[in-house]
């Protein structure tokens, strides 16, 4: 017993320069994968943000909802289609991702963020322009390529002691229309927007591997340099090259660090932002 509350208070007094650190600086986390669709990693990534809310670190909640959209796709008999990895989204499809995203999957977040005693307020990229797009390229449909951030309504919302959620649907500029966008460019763009400390993308993998198939071979740290090698030689390929540039472009416009960390093991943002340990693969 009296171990256990030693070892609790070593972790607890590990934390305090951490938090001093991050302490009134922004983070945004792109919550994805894994880490919404399963209960228990869902409680721990919404703990994990409220906690941080509350020693003062200004958290920013960005999410899609593929499997969401996927499923209410299914129940209207429509085939979901992909194009490069897009989804290729037409008028009806579009429809649907705005209901999903806007609606279900971001209230849902902010209840539960509410209910777990977060204070949270749910955007849609369409709220006083936040995310601005044009077409990406016909062959995706109405998917956009962001190319505006307001982060007004983001900072009002912090400043108020809010947790800002933000669902990635934006605003067209070149038409009267909706677009879908990528949830993890949007995060990198608001991050830069934000002048943010931090990018968390959180996915369904360990990080970057030297080796797909062994967990023991992930690279913990990638400065920028290093990534056309890591491209060339195939250990950055497939979805995490998008994932990668997104982080590349972030450092570039100078958010500090940016971290790909796997959403499947619980409480995987604490233990990269208050810990010695370090999870995941940090590119700076």
């Amino acid at each position: 017993m009296a171990d256990s509350v030693v070892n609790r208070a070593t972790v607890l007094a590990e934390a305090l320069p951490y938090i001093q650190k991050f302490y009134g600086k922004t983070i945004v986390v792109k919550y994805g994968g894994n880490a919404m669709i399963s209960d228990d990693l869902r409680r721990a990534v919404i703990s994990d943000i409220i906690l941080l809310n509350l020693v003062g670190i200004h958290v920013v909640v960005v999410h899609g909802g593929g499997p969401e959209i996927t499923e209410m796709l299914n129940k209207i008999g429509k085939e979901s289609k992909f194009v490069d990895g897009l989804r290729y989204t037409d008028e009806e499809t579009m429809d649907i991702v705005q209901q999903i995203l806007c609606g279900k999957v971001n209230k849902n977040l902010v209840a539960t963020l509410n209910r777990r005693g977060g204070k949270a307020i749910g955007l849609c990229g369409m709220d006083a322009g936040l995310f601005q797009a044009k077409k990406l390229d016909e062959k995706y449909g109405l998917v956009g390529e962001v190319v505006k951030v307001n982060p007004a309504p983001v900072q009002d919302v912090l400043k108020d002691g809010y947790i800002p959620v933000v669902s990635t649907v934006a605003q067209g500029i070149d038409g009267e229309n909706a677009y879908n966008i990528n949830a993890d460019t949007a995060a990198a763009k608001l991050a830069v927007a934000l002048n943010a400390e931090k990018l968390i993308l959180l996915t369904d993998v360990r990080g970057l591997l030297r080796d797909p198939k062994d967990e023991s071979t992930l690279i913990h740290v990638v400065g920028l340099s290093d990534v056309p090698l890591l491209v060339k030689e195939g250990v950055i390929k497939g979805g995490m090259i998008p994932k990668v540039e997104c982080c590349v472009e972030a450092v570039r416009s100078g958010v500090s660090r940016t971290h790909i960390l796997d959403g499947r093991i619980p409480h995987s943002i604490l233990i990269e932002m208050l810990s010695d340990e370090g999870i995941g693969t940090m590119i700076l």
